[in-house]
């Protein structure tokens, strides 16, 4: 079953995407768009948190945290993480963990 992501048409895009198993190309789409606020493979400059290296495990808490409205003070996070199955953000957590800082 595909299903469109609501956060993607926020930037003018319909993607879909196979829910049961992301291949790493479709990861690497969702974690794109995390981009323009995390910078290019999670290096962000400035002030923005770099996502780039932070382990697995962190990533996915803080995305449950705000999918599940547990940080009362974000910006646009708390929507964009209601847009991600829990597999998918197993999976973008897993891809920025991966990335060097």
């Amino acid at each position: 079953m595909k299903k469109i992501i609501p956060w993607l048409l926020c930037f003018g895009t319909a993607t879909m995407f196979n829910a049961q198993a992301e291949t790493p190309s479709q990861v690497r789409s969702l974690a794109a768009s995390c981009a323009a606020c995390h910078g290019t493979n999670g290096n962000a400059q400035g002030s923005m948190v770099t996502l780039a290296g932070t382990p697995q495990q962190v990533i996915a808490q803080k995305m449950q945290d705000y999918k599940a409205g547990r940080v009362p003070t974000a910006t646009i996070m708390h929507q964009l993480a209601k847009g991600y199955t829990d597999d998918e953000i197993n999976a973008i957590a897993a891809y920025f963990a991966a990335q060097k800082k």
